[in-house]
């Protein structure tokens, strides 16, 4: 059965793209040299947002500069690469919040547009951007199945379970947590919760350095911790088994055992 190295890259990010990308590059170098056959980024690495300036200023369509350049770095590096972009919406200054997986060949294989907009704490992401009206795509990359959440999605199990539906194995977070009293706990609770309970891999990648908590981290299908950083900056490596799928959903076989005669889709 498939085996994966995933690698989480755990960096921090200023308002300029250019030199987020550069320290991409270095980023995609190591996980490849690693032996990584995916590597996924975290939420808003592409340019942090800045107080009282709209994304739209560094938003940009899926193919342009800052997409492509990611694409580059697949095929430069051939592996995997999954992160976030500030998507472009003709005529406004709100932007979407966009997942993008691209693969070894530089093309783009899913993306996803995030759902659920962070309003609370004193942070309103509804000023800067839109919604996204579709759930998560499922795509096989690396032999895996792999799907995508963002962030605040994880506070919402309906966004996970309609991945499961789809038959996801790998479920990738990138995220901005933001640091604070039992925030950390608070994600890492979230995200093995997501694995444990869609008998599957959830894996996170988040921004490091203040507002943001770090922590990046990965987790079997059975809750069992893979990787689990610190705060600070650095490349995460964990080893990913389709066979222990198998082998925690004989064991444990929870999702045939859903109620769906009673608890059905709205």
């Amino acid at each position: 059965m498939p085996e994966l190295t995933l690698a989480l890259a755990q960096m921090s990010a200023g308002p300029d793209p250019g030199e987020n990308l550069l320290k991409a590059r270095e980023y995609a170098g190591r996980a490849s040299k690693a032996g990584a056959r995916l590597l996924l980024f975290p939420e808003m690495f592409m340019a942090l947002p800045q107080a009282g300036e709209p994304l739209s200023k560094v938003a940009e369509p899926l193919d342009g500069p800052f997409a492509s350049a990611l694409a580059g770095l697949g095929r430069e590096f051939q592996i995997y690469i999954a992160g976030c972009v500030w998507e472009k919406v003709p005529g406004s200054q709100k932007v979407f919040n966009v997942a993008c997986l691209f693969d070894p060949d530089g093309k783009i294989v899913a993306h996803y547009r995030k759902l659920h907009l962070f309003d609370a704490l004193n942070v309103r992401e509804s000023d800067l951007m839109l919604p996204g009206a579709a759930p998560p795509p499922v795509v096989s990359a690396a032999g895996f199945n792999v799907g995508f959440a963002i962030c605040y999605d994880l506070r919402f199990p309906e966004v996970f379970r309609c991945m499961a539906e789809k038959g996801v194995e790998l479920i990738l977070v990138p995220a901005a947590w933001y640091a604070g009293p039992l925030k950390e706990e608070q994600w890492l609770t979230l995200l093995r919760a997501r694995a444990m309970e869609n008998v599957c891999y959830a894996a996170g990648a988040v921004l490091a350095g203040p507002p943001f908590s770090g922590r990046s981290a990965a987790f079997d299908p059975y809750g069992v911790v893979l990787v689990d950083s610190g705060e600070g900056e650095g490349l995460l490596l964990a080893r990913l088994d389709s066979a222990r799928i198998a082998q925690v959903r004989s064991k444990l076989p929870a999702l045939s055992h859903r109620r769906s005669d009673i608890f059905k889709p709205a």
